[in-house]
């Protein structure tokens, strides 16, 4: 009888679930459930209470919501009997962070935090503590914290920590209340065992934790603030649990909601990006997978560690066993396209998409396709949600230069494009620079699979084959994988990450390879992009951080707030 495993791939829009075979890897059903109150960056969902800029919310339930509704549905769909399956894996974006209670309720879920923005999920793209993390920054860097340098030089304030430090800042009394504050994936799987476990990927890449130095000194934290002094044993946790460990076993409560069998084994939860890795083949060194979707995760496995300015982060043993996982990023590439077509794109652009019976994206990729490389006279820099990778600086935002009065849409949309694709060859030239071989790109994610132009100039723009995943569904099959190895070979999965990934990991026979005529242009282009990535990215014209200045005391004279 065939044994299969599940994965669960928590986005930022949605959550998908994946059943997959565990003998070969074959994927037999998918569901998607969209999240009910979706990304909340202008209000709770009391409709009332306004949040302000730079604020990226979601709601705990929605969660719960994914289990309930798509697990069920790839069991019906695939009319696989749930006894035959083994185990069950789940990743998530990342650093996305809520506060519990002793009980493990997520403190927005009780009536007297309801109405309090501190109280619910922080997202990835949660930008609200930049001043935590220019503030912690600068005294690691004063203190000479030895910890910087596997971040790159900079923790960004997307992580854990600078959320905390913001929590205690603006609401004390959510930091009071927390018994601890916790990765979402961790609280997630703790909903399906009955027991929370960190997980090492999220602990050693946003939560400053080595394996081999634990977290930074209480010195350190109580520099930060007296009040972090103890942030760790109070807030956090000294027991942190390797990927590709088991986290438990279903419970009965837990069997009630998905459709499960109690017992089914649980993975140790991990970060989308990084357990994508495996699912493509990727077990050695020198191979880069891009993860792209409305933001990209650049993963990399090396044999030792080495300092990379502005990665973020190097962590041991964490994307696969025995192996340096090192990961970039960048914060705006599907964003990116979004924001253009809901505020930049004309009516009749819409309307001749109607006609065609494509959507939006399709026509301008279309017309963006007919243009030869360095004919629309643009050239952008991808900062509309901040710099992840290699500047590690929330504040920066977007440029386009080169615009006329005859620029058309499609041509902007293509330097958007074009721009993602420098930023993450400006990524790939730091690594080797740093002495991190690149001899290989991967893509997955519904960009790498549907929009052949964007791989085609990202496999031009880097002068390298580009291979695509097999699976639509690539993190949610590397969870699958990890569920697998959580049953262990006795139950029907296996024995270790490695051999889950001989067999259920793979990639398309097609492959994008450069163009050289284009790759020559592409030079040319590239070096005005890294000139302009220095000028307005490291100092020598701080006219964003100056704007983003003007338009908070511009906000605030509005309401009517003091300014100082």
């Amino acid at each position: 009888m065939a044994k299969y495993s599940i994965g669960v791939d928590y986005g930022t829009q949605s959550g998908r679930a994946v059943l997959v075979e565990v003998a070969t890897g074959k994927e037999i059903a998918t569901a998607v459930k969209p999240y009910t109150h979706g990304v909340m960056d202008e209000f709770l969902p009391d409709g009332t209470t306004r949040l302000e800029n730079d604020w990226a919310l979601q709601h705990p339930n929605d969660y719960l919501e994914v289990l309930q509704v798509t697990i069920p549905e790839v069991l019906k769909t695939s009319g696989v009997s749930a006894e035959d399956v083994v185990g069950l894996g789940i990743d998530f974006t990342a650093c996305t962070v809520l506060p519990i209670n002793k009980q493990g309720t997520p403190l927005c879920l009780t009536e007297e935090f309801e109405k309090n923005p501190h109280s619910y999920v922080k997202l990835w793209k949660h930008h609200a503590a930049q001043d935590e993390a220019n503030q912690l920054n600068k005294i690691a860097e004063e203190r000479g914290e030895a910890f910087l340098q596997r971040y790159g030089g900079k923790i960004s304030s997307e992580w854990m920590i600078p959320k905390v430090w913001q929590i205690l800042n603006e609401a004390p009394e959510i930091y009071e209340a927390a018994d601890q504050i916790v990765e979402a994936t961790d609280w997630v799987t703790s909903q399906l065992t009955g027991d929370l476990k960190r997980n090492s990927c999220t602990a050693g890449y946003k939560a400053i934790w080595n394996k081999q130095e634990g977290y930074p000194s209480k010195e350190f934290f109580k520099a930060l603030d007296p009040r972090l002094e103890n942030v760790v044993e109070d807030k956090l946790s000294n027991d942190i649990y390797s990927i590709g460990s088991k986290a438990g076993e279903l419970t009965e409560k837990a069997a009630k909601l998905t459709g499960l069998k109690p017992g089914t084994s649980i993975a140790i939860a991990n970060v989308d990006a990084h357990v994508a890795v495996p699912a493509v083949g990727i077990t050695e060194p020198g191979k880069l997978l891009m993860i792209m979707g409305t933001s990209t995760c650049h993963i990399l496995l090396g044999e030792e560690e080495k300092v990379v300015p502005g990665m973020c982060g190097v962590v041991e043993d964490g994307v696969i066993p025995g192996l340096m996982g090192y990961e970039a990023g960048q914060s705006c590439v599907g964003d990116h396209f979004e924001w253009f077509i809901e505020n930049c794109v004309p009516a009749s652009y819409y309307e001749e998409a109607e006609q065609k019976g494509v959507n939006i994206h399709q026509l301008l990729t279309d017309k963006a396709n007919s243009l030869r490389v360095g004919e629309s006279g643009l050239i952008a820099l991808d900062w509309w949600n901040g710099n992840r990778s290699t500047l590690v600086d929330a504040d920066l935002t977007g440029v386009l230069l080169g615009a006329t009065l005859l620029t058309k849409p499609e041509e902007i949309y293509r330097a958007l494009i074009e721009a993602t694709a420098y930023g993450t060859r400006m990524i790939v030239e730091t690594f080797r620079k740093a002495g991190v071989p690149i001899n290989e790109v991967y893509a997955c994610g519904g960009i790498a699979e549907k929009n052949a132009l964007m791989m085609q100039i990202y496999s031009d723009v880097l002068n390298m084959d580009i291979k695509i995943s097999a699976s639509s569904q690539t993190p949610a099959l590397g969870s699958a994988m990890f569920g697998a190895v959580a049953a262990g070979k006795e139950r029907g999965g296996y024995d270790s990450i490695t051999d889950a990934a001989k067999v259920m990991g793979r990639v398309k026979d097609e492959f994008y390879q450069p163009v050289s005529d284009n790759a020559a242009v592409y030079d040319k282009l590239y070096a005005e992009y890294a000139n302009l990535y220095d000028y307005f990215g490291r100092g020598e014209n701080d006219v964003m951080k100056r704007l983003k200045k003007i338009k908070r005391e511009s906000v605030q004279e509005k309401k009517g707030e003091t300014v100082c």
